[in-house]
């Protein structure tokens, strides 16, 4: 699997609406009937079809509870989602769906007035955004957000959006791992952003479910679907499967300091306080990371180092490219105390650095 990953914007598409697949669940067989085995048989199959009925009325309520909140947003010749924020009519999206628009089109999942939104703010270092919409209709709600740090592996959640301009679909899969750190292109309008701690889930992600919503079976929002994998195998096209949302933690502190600041004034991002470009070996091969300019004040100038050295490793992770030295500080905060080791003339050096703030 490739390590690039595909952003969710979708060029426009005729609106339609798209039915929620419900799943259900078939009953298994028992023995034959009239002897001991056969009648617990009997009860096993009486409860199959009970346990389905159960999951499928789950799924339903949550579509009722959450669908009212997530919205459709027409950038452009782009369409993306939204998730309806408060109830002052803020709406949380990504900043890749946004991108340098000012003014936008919202629909809604049970009406196809259009209402009018203008953007707030965006911060592409994290690939989020908040837009105001001039007015909350009737039926329209803000969505409750979760704890994200609750998301477990094997945890059943519903991804809601527009993927391919199909306006209130609804897939379904698990949580697949929490804790990932992912690099997103910076082609075709995209912010190539890195985001740490964010969610991997098999619900079905397609371009236009960026900025949209999932949801675990509390109704509630645990992370906003953003990328998916991409495969060369299969001509770089989404890799089935393989999607990730960013953290509902993340979400709120970038939307509440939009909402109240206008911008973002305290990241959490730990940085290094340098202006980089990777270099590459004898071999063209990746090979560090070089300075380029220190910021004065900054971690990397507090720690001694200048432009020319270049950087090879981060507390115990190795650095070859300008995106896996942002990857090794996604991980981190700051304030966080670690090594630095790179090459100055030949040598190499290590330096202890306290990481300050993107």
């Amino acid at each position: 699997m490739d390590a690039s990953r595909t952003r969710l914007p979708r060029p426009l598409a005729p609106a339609a609406l798209l039915a929620c697949a419900l799943l259900l669940l078939t009953g298994c067989t028992g023995s034959a009937p009239g002897s001991r085995a056969g009648q617990q048989g009997d009860t096993a199959q009486a409860a199959a079809p009970a346990a389905a009925n159960d999951l499928q009325a789950d799924y339903q309520r949550v579509i009722d509870d959450v669908l009212p909140s997530v919205v459709q947003i027409q950038a452009g010749d782009s369409l993306g989602s939204g998730v309806v924020y408060d109830d002052e009519g803020h709406v949380v999206t990504n900043a890749h769906v946004v991108g340098d628009g000012r003014s936008f089109r919202v629909t809604t999942a049970r009406t196809e007035e259009a209402l009018t939104a203008r953007l707030v703010s965006s911060y592409p270092e994290q690939d989020l955004a908040v837009l105001k919409l001039d007015r909350l209709p009737e039926g329209m709600r803000a969505a409750r957000f979760g704890d994200s740090s609750k998301a477990e592996v094997g945890q059943i959640v519903l991804a809601m959006g527009s993927p391919l301009g199909l306006s209130s679909s609804v897939t379904q899969g698990i949580v697949s791992a929490v804790g990932r750190t992912v690099t997103e292109g910076s082609e075709g309008g995209g912010t190539g952003a890195t985001i740490g701690n964010m969610v991997q889930t098999s619900a079905a992600i397609n371009p236009g479910n960026s900025g949209g919503a999932l949801v675990n079976l509390d109704s509630e929002v645990i992370g906003i679907p953003t990328l998916a994998a991409t495969d060369p195998g299969l001509g770089d096209s989404a890799a089935p499967g393989i999607g990730f949302a960013i953290p509902a933690s993340m979400v709120r502190t970038v939307a509440d300091q939009i909402i109240r600041d206008g911008r973002v004034t305290d990241s959490g991002r730990a940085a290094l306080g340098v202006t980089a470009r990777t270099v590459v070996d004898d071999g063209y091969r990746p090979a560090g990371v070089a300075v380029v300019e220190v910021s004065d004040g900054g971690a990397a100038d507090d720690a001694g180092l200048r432009p020319g050295d270049v950087i090879v490793r981060l507390g115990d992770t190795d650095i070859t490219t300008i995106t896996s030295l942002a990857e090794a500080l996604a991980s981190m905060r700051p304030g966080d105390r670690t090594k630095v080791t790179y090459t100055r003339d030949g040598d190499e050096r290590t330096a202890e650095v306290t990481l300050g703030e993107q």
